[in-house]
């Protein structure tokens, strides 16, 4: 159980290393571009568009690590159902369908935990792009007017 605990916080720290690349990465693509936000709806949608994306690779990455983990650790044959089952996991959605050893169940969990918090910060930099589209494209009247409440 030690060891699972030791793989799963390496695995996860690896992760979050990845989640901020991908957060730097998506951040800067949004702030090169905004200024596409108060042009037109649809260059706005554009931007929105590219920081999922980039948000969604930067996921896709992290299951993908914990998928080489399960394989290296011989708990699936084919890294395609390893990669399944660490998106299943990453996603909390906990199907059920295909399982891990007794001897490695624990790093299913540990995955969820890191797939939780890696979307709550992924949404914390959608919600940030969001409200500006909001602020610009669908309430015009309190882009630059002083004094009004944002």
């Amino acid at each position: 159980m030690l060891l699972e605990i030791l793989l799963g916080t390496a695995t996860t720290s690896l992760c979050l290393i990845l989640q901020s690349l991908a957060l730097v990465a998506a951040l800067r693509f949004y702030l090169r571009r905004e200024h596409h936000i108060r042009s037109t709806f649809l260059h706005a949608e554009r931007v929105i568009i590219g920081l999922v994306a980039i948000l969604i690779f930067g996921s896709l990455a992290q299951m993908a690590i914990w998928a080489l983990l399960f394989s290296v650790l011989g708990e699936f044959d084919r890294f395609e159902v390893a990669l399944y089952h660490s998106a299943v996991n990453f996603a909390t959605l906990g199907y059920g369908d295909v399982v891990m050893s007794d001897k490695h169940r624990l790093l299913g969990p540990l995955e969820a935990i890191n797939g939780g918090l890696m979307i709550g910060v992924s949404t914390a930099a959608l919600t940030r792009a969001f409200t500006a589209v909001i602020r610009i494209q669908v309430r015009p009247e309190y882009q630059n007017k002083p004094n009004q409440p944002r």
